[in-house]
């Protein structure tokens, strides 16, 4: 363990540095390098390819399967259940505005969306742990790898601050949300989108042994003990109101699972969210069920091949919340 930190106490200088110009630039270049080179030395797990910067926070994978999969969440679930705004909060002039994205993930929200359609933006600001965000971007979006539970020190407050999918990555809700309150301008606004994630039905065909109910049970305990919330959705209200804010609007989007629905755009939603199950689950129990509730790789394996199954099951109506 290394000694606690003196604050007392000077830094010492390098006195074996010398200080010519051309020296001092190129360890700079060489420095920032290494740093660089820090955070892309990424970890393998069981296959999966996962973050370096503050490794463990988040226990699921970046590669570029997961990235897919985080995409077609974004374009092809919630816009659709969204009828295709990218926020509900009522910032219409983006002129001068100043965005932030908590958790940004592959960038998809600021730079396809708000970055192309708010150019006069003063400054769109997409944080995540994992450096996979693409390196050309607007003049005005700038993308931080950083740790959102880290203590903030953002030079002016924001205008929007947006906040989506971060179900089982939070350990101290309250505290972000309080963040996001001291890091807003007067008038600002902060926007949450996240899970209830136990699926259930209207219908009762939503049965407890049913594998996909199994599964967010066990991710449930295995996030409890990585002291991870799992189901932060309903909890949101409260806490933006517990942190200060004041005009808070709280609407539930329902996600189905499947393509029982009547309606054709619920029908769509369902086909994208039976793929979360079919393919991507495995990025979901991977970390956690072989570290946190000590499975083997097989034996997840197998019990991934029964949670496809039951989410593929055309008799049963599961709903998500979000």
């Amino acid at each position: 363990m290394a000694d606690p930190v003196d604050h007392e106490q000077h830094i010492a200088v390098d006195a074996d540095l010398e200080s010519t110009e051309s020296t001092y630039s190129e360890e700079l270049s060489s420095y920032s390098t290494s740093l660089a080179s820090s955070v892309r030395n990424y970890e393998w797990r069981n296959g999966r390819r996962y973050h370096a910067y503050q490794s463990g926070s988040y226990n699921f994978p970046n590669d570029e399967a997961e990235q897919d999969r985080l995409d077609m969440f974004h374009h092809c679930i919630v816009r659709l259940a969204s009828d295709g705004k990218l926020f509900f909060a009522p910032v219409e002039n983006m002129d001068g505005r100043r965005v932030l994205d908590i958790g940004t993930g592959t960038g998809i929200w600021p730079l396809k969306k708000v970055g192309d359609r708010h150019p006069s933006a003063e400054l769109i600001l997409g944080n995540d742990l994992s450096p996979i965000q693409p390196p050309w971007v607007p003049p005005n979006l700038k993308f931080l790898i950083d740790d959102v539970e880290a203590e903030w020190a953002h030079e002016k407050p924001f205008d929007l601050i947006h906040s989506r999918y971060m179900a089982a990555s939070i350990q101290d809700w309250p505290k972000l949300v309080k963040q996001c309150f001291d890091n807003l301008k007067h008038g600002g606004w902060v926007e949450f989108q996240d899970y209830d994630t136990p699926p259930h039905s209207e219908d009762g065909t939503v049965k407890p042994d049913n594998n996909v109910v199994k599964m967010i049970n066990l991710l449930g305990e295995a996030c409890d003990k990585a002291g991870r919330e799992l189901n932060p959705g309903p909890k949101l209200e409260q806490w933006v109101k517990d942190a200060g804010f004041v005009n808070v609007n709280h609407r539930i989007l329902k996600l189905p699972v499947g393509t029982w629905p009547k309606d054709k755009q619920l029908k769509q939603i369902g086909a994208f969210m039976t793929m979360q199950y079919t393919e991507g689950i495995d990025a979901v129990t991977n970390v956690p069920f072989t570290q946190s509730l000590g499975w083997k790789k097989s034996e997840v394996e197998v019990f991934n091949a029964k949670v496809k199954a039951d989410a593929l099951d055309r008799n049963v109506h599961a709903l998500h919340h979000l």
